[in-house]
């Protein structure tokens, strides 16, 4: 596990830790929670995190495996260990910024029969799958309220906090993966269905499509559409 956490970090830009830590300080100062309140809620956050980012990778790795890939299975992504999906930066982000993102899964669209459309099924299978999760635990929350009304202490207040936020973080994630640039799944989404990789530009916006989104992520148009676009598959589910 420790040579597992080293190749995890390994290639961390340090601008970009930079750029999580003015985020993380712009969070904290922004916040009315005191620093243990804080820590309380991070942790709470936990398994969240862990749970939306696993699973939205590991199901891009089992789609693409099961349209003839062999690719994923070969790399270990056909997995529920989260240390086999969790990207340090988008783990970092999430825990402290309120977005992020995991370790992008690698296929071989040669493998494919269908290549556009079986592309597209497994660029939405992550962002399906993160809205399915937050769907059950939505439920699961409602039967909690039901047999204990609104009044919670103790363990049943801490899963109440838990399942709120697996709701939370799983809507988020579908919602920043959707976003149209890249590498998120949203490109992926566009390039099948509008076939972009036609284009003279393809190939630019691509290369620098990491660069593109932290610049959307600095100057705060991320959280723009983030936003109210939480609140309303909150209220949707809720």
């Amino acid at each position: 596990m420790k040579d597992s956490f080293k190749r995890m970090f390994r290639n961390v830009n340090p601008a970009i830790l930079i750029i999580i830590a003015v985020l993380l300080v712009n969070k904290m100062l922004s916040s009315n929670q005191s620093l243990g309140e804080w820590l309380y809620t991070q942790l709470l956050l936990l398994p969240a995190i862990i749970i939306g980012l696993t699973f939205h990778e590991a199901a891009h790795g089992y789609v693409s495996y099961w349209l003839g890939d062999p690719t994923p299975k070969l790399q270990g992504r056909l997995s529920l260990n989260p240390i086999r999906h969790i990207d340090p930066i988008g783990f970092l982000a999430l825990f402290f910024a309120g977005f992020g993102w995991g370790q992008p899964v690698e296929i071989n669209p040669m493998y494919y029969k269908h290549r556009r459309r079986d592309e597209l099924l497994v660029a939405m299978a992550g962002v399906v799958t993160n809205f399915i999760i937050a769907l059950v635990a939505s439920l699961a929350l409602k039967l909690l309220i039901n047999a204990n009304g609104w009044y919670f202490s103790g363990i049943t207040e801490i899963f109440f906090y838990i399942l709120y936020y697996i709701v939370a973080i799983n809507i988020m994630l579908m919602i920043f993966n959707l976003l149209p640039v890249p590498p998120l799944d949203g490109f992926g989404v566009l390039t099948q269905i509008f076939n972009l990789q036609k284009y003279s530009w393809f190939d630019t916006v691509y290369r620098n499509g990491f660069l593109i989104l932290m610049v959307l992520i600095i100057f705060n148009i991320v959280d723009r559409i983030l936003t109210p676009a939480m609140d309303f598959f909150m209220n949707l589910l809720f």
